[in-house]
């Protein structure tokens, strides 16, 4: 007996130490994200930034912004990673689709998009409003934005978004605001207001994710955005994954066409 416990013990240890060994690695991997914070008349946004490997000022890259969900909203400027930058930073990765690759941070109690949360119902159900002022959060990403564009080195037509959840949702309404800068979008169990899709639907090719049994954002928020595409006469790909709950980004990020697809668009001269 002494000896079975004895070598669970062990057993423990090791995967505990194997935990703490990749946590590491993934901390010390995820610094070549770069703290940033970007200050516009007194307000703060922080974000990482990653750049291509063999970075060069002369040459020209795309720009990747990639928007969070809820669970990582905050003022860390570290817990925005938790979801996606892996994919970022992987080598092959990073070797065939060389970026610039952008993880703003929504500060605790804020939203991207400009949506009312009533958790009072079986579920969360979302009402999206069109029009007016966007959220200080997103707002903040759009001036970041403009000034990233600005550079020499981004190619102004080859700027994506996408999103999870809070994020999926914010890159839909990014879309919205800036119609004209994105070669092209990937929304992640998100939603919005599809009266807002004529904006770019014939513009931007998106591409939307979702679960289908998705208990914390209801899919039909993504098929409603689908819909509304297809009648504005536009052709969004979309993959409703049968067994999926609400982290269907871990389906998503696994697609082997995600980055292919995405990369591979370009906004017209």
């Amino acid at each position: 007996m002494t000896h079975i416990l004895d070598n669970k013990k062990h057993f423990i240890i090791s995967i505990l130490t194997f935990m703490c060994i990749a946590m590491t690695g993934f901390s010390q991997e995820k610094e070549q994200f770069k703290k940033e914070s970007f200050i516009q008349q007194r307000d703060t946004l922080n974000y990482r930034i990653l750049y291509p490997e063999n970075f060069s000022e002369d040459k020209t890259y795309p720009l990747m912004l990639f928007l969070h969900g809820a669970g990582e909203r905050g003022r860390d400027n570290e817990k925005q990673l938790v979801h996606g930058s892996t994919l970022f930073l992987d080598s092959l990765n990073r070797k065939k689709f060389p970026a610039v690759v952008v993880f703003p941070q929504c500060p605790e109690s804020d939203y991207w998009s400009n949506v009312n949360v009533d958790r009072s119902a079986d579920g969360n159900n979302f009402k999206f409003e069109n029009g007016g002022e966007p959220t200080k959060p997103l707002s903040q990403v759009i001036k970041l934005l403009d000034s990233l564009i600005n550079r020499s080195f981004i190619d102004k037509n080859r700027v994506y978004v996408g999103g999870l959840s809070m994020g999926g949702m914010g890159t839909f309404e990014i879309l919205y605001r800036r119609p004209d800068m994105f070669a092209a979008a990937i929304a992640i169990c998100g939603g919005a207001d599809p009266e807002t899709v004529s904006a770019y639907a014939k513009t931007t090719p998106v591409w939307i994710f979702h679960g289908a049994m998705d208990d914390v954002v209801n899919p039909k928020y993504s098929l409603k955005m689908a819909e509304a595409l297809l009648k504005a006469g536009a052709h969004p790909k979309m993959y409703l994954y049968d067994t999926e709950n609400h982290n269907s980004w871990d389906r998503a990020f696994a697609e082997a066409d995600f980055l292919p697809w995405l990369f591979d668009k370009k906004r017209a001269e």
